[in-house]
């Protein structure tokens, strides 16, 4: 047979067939195989023992009462440490000094179904709940962990600087240094929950995650006993600052800026957006209030790009600054859309979940714009005295585009909305400038 490859070309390689040896795999999706898990979920029962644990560890498929793994987004991560032999397949963590640094909780929030579905209200105190059962042998993780921490950022020093804030010495420091507790939270979803609050029905539901993900989670659909899943995305980080127990407490001030990740802005300064001015004007916020006797809470969200991902948003940003007539606050959204098919994906109704869990009923101050965000915040039951827009003199020169064509939409604002001739004139920066 003659080679029909050119004379220099590279020859072909025998496959690697080494994956081919003999291995036992459960397929824990099949119905048989796990017909009904031993760790059942009561979500929101008051007695953790009655709601038992979030087990979601691979190590042995007939403890897990949940779709889906730990980590979400770092699991493939995890799998290359296992594939290369970093990492010990069965491994289970010492969970030994790693108790919260602060009790948050219980609410009885945390004892409503419906009130909280997208995290685990428990999952900071497993090693503590669920104690005997991790001796038994179950590897239970927790979803949820909470630490002390120090922050600095150049604005909060700046306004130091020029008498705007004060350092108190307690809350923050000489130095511009703020003192705060943090959450870092990873989702966990409560699929009927997350239907209900949706509007759609929990088998669609499951069906249309399964399509979308690729059909990474075949248990979504075969396996309707397993009502818990935890989806491969992001979670949040929540930071507060001053007393904790000023969160909870409807008689004592509260600032809250819930936050969606922009990392160029947000990291990098990027200026085409207003993100990182109004994330650091909400900190000062919630300093100020924290210094008032109260508490300010800080939830920042990993949804880049309004949830569409940081590769879309750049593309978006090429195709406005591309478009006949320049970067125009009149097709601001029109512009995500056309690269998208929507203009955003973030479903802020999962959002005060967050808010919930940390047994907030009434916020005197929402440093936000967002009618989306407020909406899902009170029709959730908390209360909104203030809504704090991001005042004119902290909106960058090419982000009057975002700003002008939010307010155009409605956005709250204390300034007039925009008329369309108006609107059209706002115009960003070329990319040549």
């Amino acid at each position: 047979m003659v080679s029909s490859l050119p004379p220099n070309a590279a020859q072909p390689q025998e496959p690697d067939r080494s994956f081919e040896s003999p291995r036992h795999i459960v397929l824990t999706s099949h119905p048989s195989t796990v017909s009904q898990s031993i760790l059942p979920i009561h979500w929101g029962a008051e007695d953790p023992t009655v709601r038992g644990p979030v087990v979601a560890t691979v190590s042995d498929p007939a403890h897990r009462n949940v779709i889906g793994t730990h980590s979400g987004s770092y699991a493939v991560y995890r799998a290359l440490a296992v594939a290369s032999g970093d990492l010990q397949r069965d491994h289970r963590p010492d969970l030994t000094n790693t108790a919260p640094t602060i009790q948050i909780g219980p609410y009885p929030s945390w004892f409503e179904a419906d009130k909280i579905v997208s995290l685990d209200p428990f999952g900071a105190q497993v090693g503590q709940l669920y104690s005997a059962l991790y001796e038994q042998g179950f590897d239970i993780r927790p979803t949820i962990a909470v630490t002390k921490a120090h922050i600095q950022m150049p604005e909060l020093q700046e306004a130091v600087q020029k008498g705007l804030l004060v350092e108190d010495g307690k809350i923050m420091k000489p130095g511009g240094e703020l003192v705060v507790t943090k959450a870092a939270i990873e989702p966990v979803w409560y699929l009927p929950g997350i239907a209900a609050r949706l509007g759609v029905a929990e088998a669609e539901l499951r069906y249309i995650l399964f399509e979308q993900t690729g059909g990474m989670f075949p248990e979504l659909v075969t396996r309707p006993d397993l009502q818990v899943f935890l989806p491969p995305i992001g979670g949040m980080t929540v930071y507060i600052i001053g007393d904790i127990a000023a969160v909870a407490d409807p008689s004592r001030p509260l600032a809250v800026r819930v936050h969606d990740e922009c990392n160029g802005s947000d990291v990098f300064g990027s200026d085409i957006c207003t993100c990182r001015p109004y994330l650091v004007h909400g900190i000062a916020a919630c300093l100020e209030t924290a210094q008032a006797g109260g508490a300010g809470v800080i939830v920042y969200l990993r949804k880049e790009g309004r949830a569409l991902g940081e590769v879309t948003k750049f593309l978006v940003y090429n195709a406005r600054k591309r478009q006949t007539g320049g970067d125009r606050a009149d097709a601001y959204f029109a512009r995500t859309e056309c690269v998208a098919g929507v203009s955003d994906v973030r479903f802020q109704e999962l959002m005060p979940d967050a808010l919930h869990w940390l047994g907030i009923t009434r916020i005197d101050k929402l440093i936000s714009m967002s009618n989306l965000k407020y909406e899902a915040i009170t029709q959730s039951g908390i209360e909104v005295v203030e809504r704090v827009p991001l005042p004119d003199d902290l909106i960058p020169g090419d982000a009057r585009v975002e700003i002008e064509a939010k307010k155009a939409a409605g956005y709250f604002s204390h300034s007039d909305q925009p008329d369309a001739a108006t609107l059209s004139q706002v115009k960003g920066r070329d990319y040549q400038v």
